[in-house]
Formats: C-alpha cells, structure tokens, sequence
C-alpha cells in the first residue's frame, strides 16, 4: 500500500471524505443538494458534490457505485467508472442513473458513490504493420467457451 497526498477543497456543509476503516480503499462522496432529487428509471443525472481535489500526476481518482446502493436500489454510476484526472480542478459531480423500475429520492448529504485513488501508466505509442502473434490471437468474446 502506497500512501499519497491529495490536497482537498471541501465546499460542502458535510464531512470532508475519509476512510470509515482501515481497511477500507475509497472514501464516500456525499451529494451537496439543497433539496431532494428524485432519480426516475433509466434517468441519468449529475449529483455535485462540493469536493474538488489536486493529485500529483501520475495519481486518478476513480469514482464507484456504493455497492449497497446498487443492490437495494439500483442506483449505479452511469459511467461505469468516472475517472477524475490530475489535473482536473473543478468540482468533483457524480453522474448517477437508475437502473431499477422505481424512482429514487437522493437526499441532501446522503452518501452516494466511493473515490478511490490508483497510479497509472501512460503508453507511448509505436506505430506497426502488425501485431505479434500470440495464442489467442484476435478470437474474442467467449472464445473460451465460457457462458
């Protein structure tokens, strides 16, 4: 485990994120909202959350569903995985849909996705006639036979 600094701004009334265990790996993001928002099946939308965040680069912030929100509610982040790169200074938002075929109300404050902080690599590029050949070569979905 790599510890990394991440300066924060947090313009919210709530809690600045941290970790609720030591073994926990993302911190909960809450919706900064004045009011109810009501999230209707298959709706999409951005949820601020008052948190803006400065990583050194080679550092992103990825953005997850709460597992329990998916679960009981269908409440997932609409882009799989939000990626907030390093040199992103704006306001983090969580982009939100409903999955299941009941509206659901986000409160103010409410707890509403996990960030969790990963290195990455960049690629350099070489351009190639071809591709090496490998075992699998370009067989793709279920060519293992897998279901």
């Amino acid at each position: 485990m790599n510890n990394t600094s991440v300066g924060i701004v947090n313009l919210s009334p709530y809690p600045a994120p941290s970790y609720a265990t030591p073994g926990s790996s993302g911190v909960d993001l809450r919706a900064n909202i004045t009011g109810e928002i009501v999230i209707n099946p298959s709706e999409i939308t951005a949820i601020p959350t008052g948190i803006f965040i400065e990583m050194q680069e080679g550092i992103e912030a990825q953005i997850r569903s709460r597992s329990g929100m998916t679960l009981k509610h269908g409440i997932v982040v609409a882009n799989g995985i939000g990626t907030i790169d390093s040199d992103y200074r704006g306001e983090i938002s969580v982009i939100m849909t409903n999955i299941s075929n009941e509206p659901y109300t986000v409160s103010p404050g409410e707890k509403i996705a996990q960030m969790v902080f990963c290195e990455y690599v960049k690629a350099e590029f070489t351009t190639k006639e071809t591709l090496d050949e490998t075992e699998r070569g370009t067989r793709g979905f279920g060519h293992t036979g897998d279901r």
